[in-house]
Order: structure tokens, then C-alpha cells, then sequence
């Protein structure tokens, strides 16, 4: 398989640079900050995204139009997410215009100086796009089941925040989740494309080179699993939605590898994943079926999600506990176990197609796991995993006792 072989360095105020040299007329750039949902204090619960939205409305040196049009102009995408543990803005631009992006980049989060009329408009925008997704269950029961398995802690929060959350904030707010997340320690530059690593060093210097280097990185308040919860409420509109699902290892467990190929066996994108095979194709019952596994510094989560209708919610629920036993009481048989391996590995080399998402990916492991696995590490990784440690996973994380679900039901009328 194709070995990808970045290179690490560290600028004078000790941020993190990883970078990869790609022969690509198209080079992408981001910076990673530790600075997602989780990290926000108890009266700040969508104070990330907010300012994930508010970071391109304007700097001490450009006004909103400016911002958003430096690379569009020439062609060039910027773009930014925020997830759980981490906000990262990016761009993606012909590789001529490298000192525009990297300039621009560090203008974006280095003085971004929130002005109120546009915090006043991005509020509406922010409070439409919390409206869409409760007025759209498939996407809600996921927020809700997060919320309800991490409950008290900042992990059960909903990136978005509330209505009213969102409507609180202000310009000081935001200044002040910036002072105390982007600093140079809490943040980590990834670069994938053709310009030298030598010209990329000197250019990151003199455009991030006088972010502040900040006194600690942020270290998350640790998650005490919480007993499993079974509920169903009445939220749906045209189909039943459910999820079942618990407790699962962090990015830092040894386990983690056998939990990803026990979700794709059991529910991964491949039409041949168990859950697939016997809900859709078997019995009819869903259209949609998935498993998903979700890790974090010190915790995850693993569910299985379907929508179908009303008559067939129970069947469906049955059949995933079905398959969830047998991956508890029976070992995969070697060619079932290399199959497996295979098709993970596989799945790992379409990812490498994107230097874009290798970009992305590349950060987020620096930051998070402060090291970068090579695919050989990754694969052997893979390759050495057993049936029986498969089994030992399966009991662990997927027994009934461990197991919580909670179904939006039609409402009264439907």
C-alpha cells in the first residue's frame, strides 16, 4: 500500500507544523485548534461554532468581503468545522497562491476582531441551521442519543448550542475563547501539497509567528461511563428512527482498531455489512442502516442507526440485537477475520485519494494523538488482531447489559 511520510517541525513560538510534500498542481492548508464543544465552559455551549461562522466576518485588516473573496478571486476554497475536540479553518488553492492562503489564514486567526452587526446576522444564520436539524429526526436523534450518553458532561452538549445560547453571546465572549484556545501550544498548521518544505517553514514563520505561545494545552475534563438508558418519545414525522449503541473505546486504547472493524463488520458503508445484509436485502425493512464508531481523548461511542416504519421498528430492533449477540457468543473464522482486515485496509487506501482529507487528518492526529502512525504501522495494526480479542470487544462493548437505544416514534396523528 501507498506509504504517505510526513514530516514534523515546530515554529520559534513552538507551534506544530506537519507537513507532507504531494506533486499536485492543488495544495491545501489548515490549522487545528483544540478548541471544539468540549472545551467550552457551562455557559458557553455553542460558543465554538459560533465562532467557527463569526472568524470570516471581518479582521483588523480586512473587512468581511475582502475575507471571503482573497481566495475565491483566484479560484481557491476556505472553509472551516467544528467538532467535539477540535475547530480547524482551511483552505484549498492552486499552489501559486501559497503566501495568499498562509496569509490569509493567520489574519483569520490570529485578528479577527468580530464585528457586532455581523455577529447580530450570523446568530440568525446559526439559529436556521439549529432549526433545520430539529426539524429533520434523523439527523436529532443523533445529537439527542449523544446527549443522553454523556449527559452532565461537556460531550453530551450539542455543538450548536441552544437557541438561547447562541443569542447570548457577544464580541467579548468570542475574544476571550480565542485568548485562552489559540495559542500556539492548542494549535497545530498542516500543509499537503508541492511547495518545499524549506519555503513553507520560512512562510509560516513570518505569517504565525506572532501568535502568542500560550501557557498550557488544554487538557479535557475526563467522562465516567453513565448506566445505559432505553427510551422512546414521539419526535417523528413520515418513519420510525432509532439508534442503539454505548460506550466504546478512546483514540488512545489499544482497543480502538478492533472496535472499528467489528462497526464495519457489522454496519459500514459496504453493501455486504451484516446489518445491511439482513435488514435492507434480507427482510426489507430500511433503507438506511449504519453502524458508526466515534472516539475521543479518553471515551467514545458506537451506535447502530436505521429509520423504517412503524410495523417494523420492533423487527429491526430484534435483528440488530441479533447480530450484535452473535458477534459476542461466536468468533469470526479466519477467512470471515482476513475478509474483514481486507476490506478495512482497503477502505484506509480510498481515504489517502484526498490530499485534501489527508490534510485534514494529518492535523487532527497531531493535535489529538501528538504522533502521526504511518499506513504500515496502521495495517500491521490491523493485521495483528486476533478473533479472540475481536470476541473479548464484542462482550465488553456490545453485550444487552451494555447496551442503550432511543426511538423517535411517530407522533399521535401520523
Amino acid at each position: 500500500m501507498y506509504e504517505i511520510l510526513p514530516e514534523i517541525f515546530t515554529l520559534s513560538n513552538g507551534m506544530r507544523v506537519v507537513y507532507l510534500h504531494a506533486n499536485a498542481q492543488v495544495a491545501h492548508l489548515g490549522v487545528t485548534v483544540l478548541a471544539g464543544s468540549r472545551f467550552e465552559q457551562p455557559n458557553e455551549n455553542g460558543l465554538a461554532h459560533f465562532l467557527e461562522h463569526c472568524i470570516f466576518k471581518g479582521t483588523k485588516n480586512r473587512k468581511t468581503f475582502h475575507v471571503l473573496s482573497r481566495l475565491d478571486s483566484v479560484g481557491g476554497e476556505l472553509n472551516a468545522y467544528t467538532a467535539k475536540e477540535e475547530l480547524c479553518v482551511y483552505a484549498s488553492f492552486s499552489k501559486e497562491h501559497i503566501v495568499r492562503a498562509s496569509e490569509l489564514l493567520s489574519d483569520i486567526m490570529l485578528n479577527s476582531n468580530f464585528p457586532d452587526k455581523e455577529i447580530k446576522k450570523e446568530k440568525e444564520i446559526i439559529i436556521d441551521e439549529i432549526n433545520s436539524y430539529l426539524d429533520s429526526p434523523s439527523d436529532k436523534i443523533f445529537d439527542d442519543f449523544e446527549a443522553m450518553i454523556f449527559k452532565g458532561h461537556a460531550l453530551g452538549n450539542n455543538i450548536l448550542g441552544t437557541r438561547e445560547s447562541v443569542q447570548s453571546f457577544t464580541r467579548e465572549h468570542l475574544l476571550e475563547f480565542m485568548k485562552r484556545s489559540f495559542t500556539a501550544d492548542n494549535m497545530v498548521i498542516s500543509f499537503v501539497g508541492d511547495i518545499s518544505k524549506h519555503r513553507l517553514e520560512r512562510m509560516l514563520e513570518t505569517h504565525f509567528g506572532a501568535c502568542a505561545s500560550g501557557k498550557h494545552k488544554h487538557s479535557p475534563e475526563l467522562f465516567e461511563p453513565l448506566p445505559p438508558f432505553h427510551k422512546r418519545s414521539k419526535e417523528a414525522n413520515y418513519q420510525v428512527h432509532a439508534i442503539i449503541g454505548g460506550m466504546a473505546p478512546g483514540y488512545k486504547d489499544e482497543e480502538r482498531r478492533g472496535m472499528a472493524l467489528l462497526t464495519n463488520i457489522l454496519g459500514g458503508p459496504a453493501l455486504n455489512s451484516r446489518l445491511n445484509l439482513s435488514i435492507r436485502e434480507k427482510y426489507g425493512y430500511s433503507y438506511n442502516v449504519e453502524a458508526g464508531y466515534t472516539s475521543y481523548a479518553d471515551t467514545g461511542y458506537w451506535s447502530v442507526y436505521f429509520g423504517t416504519d412503524q410495523k417494523y421498528v420492533d423487527k429491526s430492533l430484534a435483528l440488530v440485537q441479533k447480530e450484535l449477540k452473535l458477534l459476542c457468543d461466536k468468533k469470526l473464522g479466519v477467512l470471515q477475520l482476513n475478509q474483514a482486515k481486507e476490506q478495512l485496509k482497503g477502505y484506509l487506501a480510498l481515504s489517502l485519494d484526498s490530499n485534501s482529507g489527508l490534510m485534514l487528518g494529518l492535523g487532527k492526529s497531531l493535535l489529538l494523538f501528538d504522533q502521526i502512525d504511518t499506513i504500515a504501522e496502521i495495517c500491521d495494526g490491523i493485521d495483528e488482531l486476533t478473533s479472540s480479542q475481536l470476541l473479548e470487544i464484542a462482550n465488553q462493548f456490545f453485550a444487552v447489559e451494555h447496551c442503550s437505544d432511543l426511538v423517535f416514534d411517530l407522533q399521535d396523528g401520523d
